[in-house]
């Protein structure tokens, strides 16, 4: 009986590992750096695709708190503390959730590092008592429609902004003195 149930949890482990790799397939890592003077901010996230399918209240739920991305939550890595959007941000490595509304979205910053960005039942893994900044910033339509999520920096000034169907939205930093 032992025998059966190490076999059993080895299998699960195994199991969970390659259903992991072959997901990773469909959606690529991506890394973004922003380098201005000594001030360095790197995001690494994984790139899903829209796939024809309704992104913002279909796939990515309003209201919910989504993991910004695919498979691990994404990490947002800064060597100087900043100010995002009028608060203060501790240098640090953070997870990035978002909860995207019609017409705004909470972007949170999270001390909490998890393994995958949801549980078995689907639900972001975020633990609340780990946020260390949460705040609130408008999205954009656009005309442009992006296939694949992406993050990326734009200068002057500097913000980072989250892209993905016909959706913008910016978050603006600066580095503390």
């Amino acid at each position: 009986m032992l025998i059966v149930a190490v076999s059993l949890v080895v299998l699960f482990i195994v199991g969970c590992k390659v259903l992991m790799t072959q997901t990773k397939k469909h959606s690529l890592e991506q890394t973004e750096v922003f380098k201005n003077n000594d001030l360095e901010i790197t995001v690494k996230y994984s790139q899903p695709s829209k796939k024809e399918r309704e992104i913002f209240g279909g796939l990515v739920p309003y209201g919910e708190v989504w993991r910004t991305g695919a498979n691990e939550p994404t990490t947002f890595s800064t060597n100087k503390a900043l100010r995002i959007e009028g608060q203060d941000l501790p240098e640090g490595t953070y997870s990035l959730w978002t909860i995207p509304e019609r017409e705004s979205w909470t972007v949170i910053f999270s001390s909490g590092q998890y393994d995958w960005g949801v549980s078995w039942g689907n639900k972001a893994s975020r633990l609340p008592e780990d946020d260390v900044l949460n705040v609130l910033v408008p999205s954009q339509n656009t005309t442009e429609e992006v296939e694949k999520f992406t993050i990326d920096f734009a200068n002057d000034p500097n913000r980072m902004q989250l892209k993905w169907d016909q959706t913008l939205v910016e978050i603006s930093f600066e580095a503390m003195p």
